[in-house]
């Protein structure tokens, strides 16, 4: 059922003060935990606790308030799920209506777009399998099972031990949405939502943990039987991890009564589609940027270290058969306000002394930029030699994903 705790809000970047009466020293743990990881900060003070949110959004679970972070820089909350469904390759639910319309914005989000998923899978029939099953039957069915007969019931036929194989819906493609909407009622405090989630969760079967469920995720494949499940399991997976994708939003999920989204992360999955996007059409395609291409210091002190590009595209050369490479980083800064860092600089002629042709030396920021598309090349080099081009992509986050993709094939600068 929704609580009633006093609820906390704040955007990214932005600060609020905590009295010691609202933080509990398992809420104090917790925060100290997501600050190890990059989340948040939180440092004490003579009248309590001042948090300050990073680039991460959501909400928090705490055991005396409930902390809601709301997306301010790049993506708006009206923007927000549109946004997500494009990085996760999945179709924008109806649910992503405005940050502000409901108490939890992103969680309630996530949590109706489950709901809206699983509803049209009740409503299209779900799916059976054949399961294998061992129980004890007062008529033979399927298989009698000898070993368990002659050792347990030691020659009585009143009863017996079979083994059937027979059609069901308890297989892990439902178990995991069960288990996910059960999850999904700790998150939300809207009262309609939540009584839509109970009355919905019933019709799934939800026997399993969290972590089983999870680890059921990561082991399926999609086929034509079940590929109507995959909106509806990413869904799921985000709630299930605390609010990313452990292979493409967060490297660890967050802890229970959590869900919340790195938003750096979420930039560089949108930044991957939209340059492999714009690269096809070129013939370009992405390439790992790691093993015998990467680019790795040896000889220094401790483990071997390595430079790897968020996204390095392969583009066919007319006259050899060897490709051209471009190095793609996301960079989730405000770049539309000031110049690029130094460090950013140095990494991405790291990039494009690593990949690409000696002679033209190039690599490609793409960051966010609110209010319109944007583009500008930086030259660095001496007046004697030039050492590298920089272009810096803005991606203007209020327009839709197909207007930025758009915009991106004509942006996307040719290969050296």
């Amino acid at each position: 059922m929704p609580d009633h705790r006093p609820e906390v809000r704040l955007g990214e970047y932005e600060s609020t003060e905590l009295g010691t009466d609202q933080l509990t020293a398992g809420d104090v743990t917790r925060l100290h935990a997501l600050q190890a990881r990059g989340c948040l900060s939180l440092t004490a003070g003579r009248t309590g606790w001042r948090l300050k949110a990073e680039a991460t959004v959501g909400v928090l679970v705490l055991d005396r308030v409930r902390l809601v972070v709301e997306p301010k820089f790049a993506i708006r909350g009206e923007q927000l799920m549109t946004w997500l469904a494009y990085a996760l390759h999945t179709p924008v639910p109806a649910t992503a209506r405005r940050w502000s319309t409901g108490p939890d914005g992103y969680a309630d989000l996530v949590a109706a777009a489950l709901l809206e998923e699983c509803e049209m899978l009740l409503r299209a029939g779900l799916r059976r399998d054949y399961v294998r099953r061992q129980s004890l039957e007062p008529v033979l069915r399927g298989r009698l099972d000898f070993a368990a007969q002659a050792t347990r019931r030691f020659g009585q036929l009143d009863q017996l031990h079979v083994r059937t194989f027979d059609r069901e819906s308890d297989i892990w493609d439902n178990r995991v949405l069960g288990v996910a909407l059960r999850a999904a009622l700790s998150q939300t405090t809207d009262s309609r939502l939540a009584r839509a989630l109970h009355g919905i969760a019933d019709a799934f079967p939800h026997s399993g943990t969290p972590a089983a469920a999870l680890r059921a995720l990561q082991r399926t494949q999609y086929t034509r039987l079940n590929a109507r499940y995959r909106p509806a399991h990413t869904w799921a997976r985000l709630l299930l991890v605390g609010g990313g994708v452990t292979d493409l939003l967060t490297d660890h999920g967050t802890t229970a009564g959590g869900l919340l989204l790195a938003m750096p992360m979420l930039w560089e999955a949108v930044v991957r589609r939209l340059a492999a996007e714009a690269a096809t059409p070129r013939g370009g395609r992405p390439v790992p940027g790691h093993g015998a291409s990467g680019i790795t210091v040896r000889g220094d002190l401790g483990k071997t270290s390595t430079f790897r590009p968020d996204l390095l595209l392969s583009f066919p050369r007319p006259d050899t058969d060897a490709p051209v490479l471009l190095p793609v980083d996301a960079k989730y800064k405000r770049y539309d306000r000031h110049g690029v860092s130094a460090g950013d600089i140095h990494q991405l002629l790291t990039y494009s002394a690593g990949y690409t042709p000696a002679d033209a030396p190039s690599a490609v920021i793409v960051h966010p930029q609110p209010g319109g598309h944007a583009r500008r090349t930086l030259r660095i080099g001496t007046s004697q030699r030039s050492l590298g081009v920089v272009h810096v992509l803005g991606i203007d986050t209020h327009a839709r994903p197909e207007q930025a993709s758009a915009w991106m094939r004509t942006a996307l600068p040719s290969p050296p």
